[in-house]
Formats: structure tokens, sequence, C-alpha cells
């Protein structure tokens, strides 16, 4: 049975009064019970019926279905709150009972690998990849606030998506199949790095008879061989962190090789090296568009270093994709929104110079003719086909005053 409400207007509402205990606890709680009778108020979408409290702790089993059942990304567990689900991008508050101690504990029970025990007992904290059969798999987080667990389920395709299915720019398959050098996918947490990444390396392997390697913390998505061989490599089990793991994997020999992100100064050498030796490498960073891309990579490395930085980066670089996401017009999710650079001979000129560097937005704005568009100008787009609304536009856009003045000029705005 569904643990999930019927969505706003279906006519099914909560029920008047408190649900009945029954004469003893369920034995293992794998399910939310329905309402007896009708409601009187509507319940937002994503919300389930009230559980029938146990004296026993619970299990986390029910809400991670929930969370697959709503088409939700995100679970949040918190002691004295009710579980909340993230659906295109707004947290939704589940209509059960706040979660006590002993259930979290208990969760934490559930989901932890018995590796990571110490490491929890220790830190406080804990990452790790965690698949439910018959739901799905999730990326976890586990730490403490105020002394008491608390837990994040991140859910993650068991495959990946084709990159024909995704709706990315034409440019983003070519740019997969890239001999060598170095792509960057960029964006916020949340805004859907790993499953681009994801259809990219879908792409390769289904294109190209190559060795590709992931190192990634954790394996979020799992890749079967198809005309590639994968081998997929997690930090803290497979591999002590991820500069051990890229070293280790110029001896494995590679012809592709994924590093889940560039965290630090020893990561990004490595991966620029990997590049410039004539591997493929992808790779992501938490930065907002193109140019800043760009400078972050180079801040990562003392002054002295980064004129040699800039002049590696220019040769090794072929692209850098920015994504956003954005609500759909139509109510039904989220659309991505990019921002793709192409390392031309004009933006390579950018990259070596600094006095050159903050031109890349624009040189990314005139460079239509290679695939290239700025976050704005796909907003244009987007909103042109009307895939997004004006608000949810405005809101996206990198300078809405500059849109507006665009979305006039082609008469789309009053």
């Amino acid at each position: 049975m569904s643990l999930l409400h019927e969505s706003v207007g279906t006519g099914v509402e909560e029920p008047p009064g408190p649900v009945p205990r029954p004469p003893a606890p369920p034995a293992a709680p794998s399910h939310v019970s329905p309402p007896p009778a009708a409601a009187t108020r509507p319940i937002a979408p994503g919300t389930v019926y009230p559980s029938v409290r146990s004296d026993a702790p619970q299990s986390v089993v029910p809400y991670l279905r929930a969370l697959a059942e709503s088409g939700g990304s995100d679970l949040h567990c918190k002691v004295g709150s009710p579980p909340r689900v993230r659906i295109d991008g707004v947290l939704r508050k589940l209509q059960v009972d706040p979660l006590r101690p002993e259930d979290t504990e208990n969760f934490v029970r559930e989901v932890l690998r018995p590796d990571l025990v110490e490491t929890f007992q220790r830190t406080n904290e804990a990452d790790f990849a965690y698949s439910l059969e018959g739901v799905g798999r999730f990326r976890v987080n586990v730490f403490r606030q105020r002394s008491s667990a608390g837990l994040v389920f991140r859910r993650v395709s068991i495959g990946a998506i084709p990159l024909a299915d995704l709706g990315l720019p034409s440019v983003i398959g070519p740019l997969s199949l890239e001999p060598r050098g170095l792509v960057l996918v960029t964006g916020p947490t949340g805004s859907g790095k790993t499953t681009t990444l994801a259809g990219m390396v879908d792409h390769i392997n289904a294109h190209r008879e190559v060795h590709i390697v992931t190192i990634e913390d954790p394996i979020e998505v799992l890749h079967v061989d198809k005309r590639g061989m994968v081998n997929q490599r997690e930090v803290r089990v497979d591999t002590e962190d991820f500069g051990v793991a890229l070293r280790a994997a110029m001896r494995q020999d590679p012809d592709v090789i994924l590093v889940g992100e560039m965290r630090d100064q020893e990561t990004v050498k490595a991966a620029l090296a990997a590049a410039e030796t004539g591997h493929f490498v992808m790779s992501t960073l938490h930065t907002v568009d193109a140019q800043e891309t760009i400078s972050r990579v180079i801040d990562f490395f003392p002054p002295h270093e980064q004129a040699q930085v800039r002049l590696s980066l220019a040769g090794a670089l072929r692209g850098i994709i920015c994504q956003r996401l954005v609500p759909r017009a139509d109510g039904q999710g989220r659309c991505v929104a990019m921002e793709v650079c192409i390392n031309t001979g004009r933006v390579k000129d950018a990259i070596e110079d600094p006095d050159k560097t903050g031109t890349i937005t624009s040189l990314v704005a005139e460079g239509g003719f290679y695939g290239m568009q700025t976050f704005d100008q796909h907003l244009v787009a987007l909103f042109r086909d009307g895939v997004i609304s004006l608000d949810a536009a405005t809101a996206a856009s990198s300078s809405p005053h500059d849109m507006l003045v665009e979305l006039r000029r082609l008469g789309l705005v009053a």
C-alpha cells in the first residue's frame, strides 16, 4: 500500500481525529495506515497519513519508501520534528508524529555500514551510500546535532539516465567523447551535477571501447560495462582519498577518469596532470559560472604557482558545464538551465592572461557557433519555449535586469 497521500484537489482529505491505537504495536512496521474516514482539509503533495505510534523505535524504511514514491530528492530526519521530503526543491513535512531520539538512533543502526561505526562515534558524522531492495539507492549523511542523531538521504539513480533523455544542450554529447583533456561540471549542491556526469560516463561507455575509472565519495550511480569497461572506487571503502586514488589510477591503464569532486590542491594538481598526459578527466566544483570556475581552480594554488597553473589549465581544459535547476511552468518538476563554456582560442587566451579572465562570460555569450551559452541565454530560450515562467527565469538569472532587457528586445515581454 502506498505511503503517500493524494495531491491537493483529489478530494482525499485527512482524518478529523487521531488514529486509534491498536491493541499491540506492529512487529515490523513497514507502512503507514490510511485514514479511516474523510477529512476536513486537503493535505499538501508529498505528505503521508499519520502513523500509529509504537513504543518500539521506528524503522526508516517507510520514510524511504515515501521519498521514492513521491519522486522527492531528499529525506530529512531530525529529533523533535516529523521527517520532511524535498519535492521539486521544496521541503514538505510528512504528517507523522515527531521523531524521538530512539527513532533516529535506530535509523542510524539500520543504515550505517559496520566499518563506519567507529568513525561516526569518533567524529559524529559519516557519508556513505545505502541501497534498499525494491526502493532505491541513497547517498546518506548521518550526523549529531544537540547530541541526537540526524540523517539526510539523497535519492540517486540505480543506473545512469542517457544524455538524450536529460534534455541537455546537444554539445554535451560531443564534449563527453573528447579523447583527452579536462571537463568540469559545476553548480550548487542539488543542482544535478551527479546526474549529468553519470549521463556523460554512460555516453562514453556506450560509444567508446575504453577503460573508465571513477573515484567517488560515495558511489551514487552504478554503471555496467557496455562497449567500455567501468571500475568504480569509493573513497574510504576502496581507497584512502581522492589524491591517493588518482595517483593509483595512473597505473591502472585508464582512458577516462571521473573524480567525484576537486576538494583540494593535491586533487586539482593530480587531475590536471592526468589530463595533460593524454587522459580524459571529468570532475565537479561548487561554483556558479564558468568565469568563477576558472578563478577557483587557480586559487587552489599559492600565488607563485598560479602563472604555471594558468598555462596548464588553458592547455588541458576542454569545457565547463555549469547548471541550475529551475521550476517548470507546468508545475511538473524542474528543468536544468546550463551555462556551457568551450575552450576556444579566445577562451584559452583569457585563462592564460589574468587581465583577460574577467572577459570569459562575454566570450561565452558570443560563442554560440561553438555551442556555448550563458545561463541567461538559456533561460531566455526556456521562457520563449514556455518551459519556465518569467518569475522562475528572473529568480535563476545571473543578471535579471539584463535578461529582462533582452526579453523586451525579443518582444517576449512588454
